[in-house]
């Protein structure tokens, strides 16, 4: 049985789909006005394992994860680089698109585009009017009435009347109350906009999750995740519409990744600790850094620095080490053993990577004191277990002298080291055992260990 923590009871719960054998799950993905950051593949990857890890259990998950696509923060950067936000949209959407890929996170069942759902937008703005849980203001604005939902603040634990004191109603705004949200924005005189009883506007950001969830996985579904600025406001407020809106319990599990932090402080552009996904990538191999994310439970903080990237390094290349010149056996003919009963145990306590990683390190050195031993088939049948588990994180799938082979950014290419180990042949060749040495040394100073043995000469990065 899977246990995992619901934000909304603070508490770990047995996981019980609301349909047997069948997951629901929506993430809320990317406002995609600028490329992926590290706190985006954060979530991506965290919830990436996730489903991952259910369908490997047996579970058929449905899993959602929708895109931002008409937003003011878009429409503003497409201004000030002076091209439609449509342009701007599609450009993001195929960044992220080529990060996550990378990244080694499969494609979600869905990804839903606001822009594709005024409609069913407008349909639920327009229940929650009749309602009276909703108001059209005169300035042609929606909001919702916070205080029509009496359950307001349940997942984020904040009271309305402390979220009420002090605050103030911009002069700009017609709302009534100043914890009332917009659902539906009047649009300016050339702004981008969309017909509506209400005149011409655009939907608000919470509002169009809750159309796009309700109408892909229905009115109550079982798993709703995001990262951890998404509590509140903007998961508060999706409840409170949905449920408003539908008369029925909105999501049953509430899971939210931890937050990125930099060197110990919170990651931001203001402070200039902001990197994105494919500024990491020019540095770190793909794979290494999912490892780094892989490794902290899902829930907690992780500290992103260069110490920490490398060690995630050390790390992944020690269980490829114990891969390497070991032929796997079919994992069909390899029945689970007592890695994958605990590998599953740990899983199963709230997706604790962490403990599944040391399952992978302990198989690691199954494998290592194997062949010490000799004993090649259970080298081979531990190698086994070690991949398996491992594709259920998303790592451990490529060939092991393909990971240390990969070129991470340095001056010398494949080509380049292939060329100078046969340099170095040609001048054992001839004798000439200083010129060989030299070549070797200056290969170690950039880093490439060079394995001599029987078959040959084989390298690897350091």
């Amino acid at each position: 049985m899977i246990r995992i923590y619901n934000t909304l009871t603070q508490q770990k719960e047995t996981f019980t789909p609301i349909e047997p054998g069948k997951v629901r799950m929506y993430v809320c993905g990317m406002t995609v006005y600028d490329y992926c950051h590290l706190g985006h593949a954060r979530v991506l990857v965290a919830f990436d394992v996730i489903t991952r890890y259910m369908r490997s259990r047996g579970y058929d998950v449905t899993y959602v994860r929708n895109i931002t696509d008409i937003d003011d923060k878009i429409l503003r950067r497409a201004e000030e680089n002076g091209e439609p936000f449509t342009e701007l949209t599609e450009r993001m959407i195929a960044a992220m698109h080529e990060d996550e890929a990378r990244l080694g996170v499969l494609s979600p069942s869905e990804e839903p585009r606001a822009t594709d759902y005024i409609a069913e937008i407008i349909a639920m703005i327009s229940t929650l009017i009749e309602s009276d849980h909703a108001y059209a203001a005169a300035n042609g604005d929606v909001y919702f009435s916070v205080e029509s939902f009496e359950n307001y603040g349940k997942l984020s634990k904040k009271k309305l009347e402390d979220l009420l004191a002090g605050a103030r109603i911009d002069v700009q705004e017609a709302k009534r109350s100043p914890a009332d949200f917009a659902l539906w924005k009047a649009a300016g005189e050339g702004e981008v906009s969309w017909p509506s009883p209400w005149g011409n506007g655009r939907p608000g950001w919470h509002i169009e999750c809750s159309a796009m969830s309700t109408h892909c996985l229905g009115n109550t579904f079982d798993i709703h995740g995001g990262g951890p600025d998404l509590l509140f406001p903007h998961h508060e407020n999706e409840i409170a519409q949905s449920e408003c809106a539908t008369g029925h319990t909105f999501v049953n599990t509430w899971m939210h990744a931890g937050a990125i932090r930099v060197n110990k402080e919170k990651m931001s552009k203001s402070l200039g600790n902001f990197f994105t996904i494919r500024e990491i990538l020019e540095t770190y191999p793909p794979e290494v850094v999912r490892f780094f994310l892989v490794s902290s439970h899902y829930r907690s903080q992780v500290d992103y620095s260069e110490d920490n990237l490398a060690e995630a390094g050390r790390s992944l290349a020690r269980l490829y080490h114990a891969l390497r010149g070991v032929e796997p056996m079919s994992s069909n003919d390899v029945p689970d053993t007592e890695q994958d009963r605990r590998f599953v145990e740990l899983m199963n306590d709230d997706f604790n990577c962490p403990g599944a990683i040391s399952v992978l390190h302990a198989l690691a050195n199954d494998i290592n004191q194997h062949r010490r031993e000799g004993r090649e088939d259970d080298a081979r049948k531990a190698a086994t277990v070690m991949i398996r588990l491992g594709d259920v994180l998303g790592i451990l799938q490529q060939n092991p002298d393909a990971f240390f082979q990969a070129d991470s950014g340095g001056e010398l290419t494949a080509e380049d080291i292939e060329a100078k180990i046969q340099a170095r042949a040609d001048a054992r060749k001839s004798k000439d055992f200083a010129g060989a040495d030299r070549i070797r040394d200056e290969l170690a100073e950039q880093g490439i260990i060079l394995d001599d043995s029987r078959e040959g000469t084989s390298w690897r990065r350091s």
